[in-house]
C-alpha cells in the first residue's frame, strides 16, 4: 500500500512539473508566426429611427436657428473577430466606409482597443450616424454621375434607403476596411470588405 502511495505521489508530482514547464514554454509572437485575425460581418442594425425628412434653411423652426437639416440615421455594425493565434492579440483601431447600394456615404474611424484571447472570438460593435443632409451633399458632390447612370436621383435614393433600411431591403457594403492588430511589438493591418444580403 505504501509503495503504491509513493508511486502515485511521484507520478502526480512529475505530471505537475511537466504541465508547469509546458505553461512556461508559451509561444511568443513573431512576424513569422503572427496570423492576422479573421474578420466577419455579423450584422447591421438601426438602433433608433426618427423617420425620413429634410427641411431647408428657408423654413423657420419652432426653436433654434434656421438651416438645412436632415433626418439622422444611426447605424450599428457588428463584426466577429477570431484570433487563431496561440497568444492574445490586441485590436488597436480600425477604419472602414459604409456604402448603400454602392454609394459610399460615410467613413468610420474607431480608436477603441480590445484584447482577443488566443483561439477565441470577440465581437466589435461600431456605430456611426448618417443624416439626409450629409448624404445629399455627398451624393451631389461625388456620386451624381453614378446616380444618373442607374436612373436614380438623390431624393429618391435617400427616401428608399431611409424607409426600407429596417427591412434590409438593399445591400449595405463595408468597403476599404483596415483593422490594426498588435501582439508584443508585432503589428499587422488587415484589409476587410463585406456586404449584407438584401
Amino acid at each position: 500500500m505504501n509503495k503504491k502511495m509513493v508511486l502515485m505521489t511521484v507520478l502526480i508530482f512529475g505530471l505537475g512539473v511537466i504541465l508547469a514547464s509546458c505553461a512556461g514554454m508559451q509561444v511568443k509572437p513573431t512576424a513569422a508566426n503572427f496570423k492576422a485575425p479573421e474578420i466577419a460581418l455579423e450584422g447591421i442594425e438601426v438602433p433608433q429611427f426618427d423617420g425620413y425628412w429634410y427641411y431647408s434653411g428657408k423654413i423657420e423652426p419652432t426653436k433654434g436657428e434656421a438651416g438645412d437639416h436632415g433626418a439622422p440615421l444611426p447605424i450599428a455594425i457588428t463584426f466577429n473577430i477570431t484570433n487563431t493565434n496561440p497568444y492574445p492579440v490586441l485590436l488597436d483601431g480600425y477604419t472602414f466606409t459604409v456604402a448603400f447600394e454602392g454609394f459610399e456615404l460615410i467613413t468610420v474611424n474607431g480608436y477603441e482597443t480590445q484584447w482577443i484571447p488566443a483561439g477565441k472570438t470577440n465581437q466589435l460593435r461600431a456605430t456611426t450616424l448618417i443624416t439626409t443632409r450629409s448624404a445629399l451633399l455627398i451624393l451631389g458632390a461625388v456620386s451624381g454621375h453614378q446616380l444618373k447612370a442607374k436612373g436614380m436621383d438623390p431624393w429618391g435614393a435617400m427616401e428608399k434607403w431611409w424607409t426600407t433600411i429596417g427591412d434590409m431591403a438593399f445591400p449595405i457594403m463595408i468597403n476599404d476596411g483596415n483593422f490594426t492588430f498588435k501582439a508584443d511589438g508585432v503589428t499587422k493591418v488587415m484589409p476587410y470588405k463585406g456586404m449584407t444580403a438584401p
